[in-house]
């Protein structure tokens, strides 16, 4: 039975190796210390709010990290949530579900007036878990984004 906790610092290790196998899911160069170093700093400056599913005592299964943002327009604080993954050894149980509840109670109680995400064209299985959740298709916006490096 998995259960939804928040993240400490004795789950980093477990979690930057889940961050390393999503990045690779999204065509990432598998890159452990990079996905651990990314994971450590979000941790310790406190960036982002970070949910693990943990199975038994120890091990993680999978995660969802949330970033703090704000909506001007409606004058409010948002969350994005950005990345959500679950071990392909664990999908198929309902973890998906289970961590996005435990974002959208952690935003409810937390004066969040609203939970955002993106998702890949492709991700059809993600996007029917987001819609079963309530989650609406935005029809007005159109995303863009700009690499300045």
């Amino acid at each position: 039975m998995n259960k939804i906790v928040k993240a400490e610092e004795k789950d980093l290790e477990e979690l930057g190796r889940l961050f390393n196998l999503y990045r690779i899911f999204y065509e990432e160069e598998d890159d452990l210390e990079k996905a651990s170093r990314y994971i450590l700093e979000r941790f310790n400056h406190g960036d982002s709010e970070i949910f693990v599913a943990q199975e038994g005592n120890d091990e993680l299964t999978g995660f969802v990290q949330l970033y703090p943002s704000f909506c001007s327009v409606s004058a409010v604080p948002i969350l994005i949530l950005y990345d959500l993954y679950v071990d392909s050894s664990h999908r198929g149980k309902g973890i998906g579900r289970l961590l996005m509840n435990a974002a959208r109670d952690f935003a409810k109680g937390n004066g969040f007036k609203r939970l955002e995400l993106s998702t890949a064209k492709d991700n059809h299985i993600g996007q029917s878990l987001y819609e079963s959740l309530g989650y609406e298709l935005d029809q007005e916006f159109l995303r863009y984004s700009l690499d300045v490096d």
